[in-house]
């Protein structure tokens, strides 16, 4: 990618905003999610949490390097980017890891699929995450004024226009059947809540809001299971969900009967590649997946 300064206020809203451009503008949004086909390839991934050698691993996975091949190319899903764990003075900086990406979708709008993640959305709402003791969006934000000082706000609400800009999901249409690529699904207490059309419409700004949203619903759940996973396939007709938000301790986890769990940011972590003429099926996915780490 060309070099970003990350330390220069006007380049990192200029990136906010021109992959805010790239995610509403791409050919393959369709409403409020992304949309492609195969043949093809996909690299699938879970949470990152500001992890640059798993990016820069990813990156290369999916030939989306300046000096690949244009015919070597992957789709390539990101989310869950901010709030890691390793802080500076209790300050994180993970706007970076956030800027390089809104750069990679505007220089690949077709093939990195920036899907919306909770720690994405709750910074941009001002919600009061605790990780690990760390209150991170105040941490986050800490950085953002430690970096930018007067200019922090602009920042700050050029990242709200990325976030708000991102699919929720991608879908990929396979000669097998579709696979569904999300942070989450809403978990099964919250399915009076859901909408489940919100897969074929515009996102609203009530799909944003905190426990009554859908889109706020679908990216916090938890505990999925079975008998709700049925329900979504005969609602949105997909054969395979791709999932994060969950720990998976060893990168990879099995939901029945046809999730899969990935973690792309801790030492186990890994990434599925998948033919999308020759996807998986579901009980192949774990002995397929890529460890990043090592």
């Amino acid at each position: 990618m060309p070099t970003l300064d990350l330390n220069d206020p006007e380049a990192v809203c200029a990136a906010f905003l021109a992959g805010a451009e790239a995610n509403v503008g791409c050919a393959c949004r369709e409403g409020s999610i992304d949309l492609i086909s195969a043949p093809g390839r996909l690299i699938a991934t879970g949470d990152l949490h500001d992890n640059p050698i798993h990016f820069a691993k990813l990156v290369e996975a999916a030939g989306l390097r300046e000096e690949d091949d244009d015919a070597d190319r992957a789709h390539l899903t990101l989310h869950e980017i901010i709030h890691p764990e390793r802080l500076v003075n209790g300050v994180d900086f993970s706007y970076r890891a956030l800027a390089r990406v809104a750069a990679l979708k505007s220089r690949f709008p077709d093939h990195v699929h920036t899907l919306l993640a909770n720690h994405e959305l709750a910074q941009v709402l001002g919600s009061g995450i605790i990780k690990n003791g760390v209150r991170v969006v105040d941490a986050f934000n800490d950085g953002l004024e430690y970096v930018f000082s007067d200019e922090a706000e602009g920042v700050g609400e050029a990242i709200a226009r990325f976030v708000r800009s991102m699919p929720l999901a991608l879908r990929v249409r396979t000669p097998h059947g579709d696979i569904l690529c999300a942070h989450s699904l809403p978990g099964p207490a919250m399915m009076g809540r859901f909408d489940p059309s919100v897969l074929s419409r515009d996102l609203t700004e009530d799909d944003y809001q905190p426990r009554q949203g859908s889109a706020h619903l679908m990216i916090w759940g938890r505990g999925y299971d079975a008998d709700q996973l049925e329900d979504l396939v005969e609602r949105w007709g997909i054969n395979l969900f791709i999932l994060g938000h969950e720990h998976a301790p060893t990168g990879a986890m099995l939901v029945e009967p046809n999730a899969l769990v990935l973690s792309s940011d801790h030492e186990q972590g890994v990434y599925l590649p998948i033919d999308l003429e020759h996807p998986p099926a579901i009980r192949e996915c774990v002995g397929r997946v890529v460890p990043l780490g090592g």
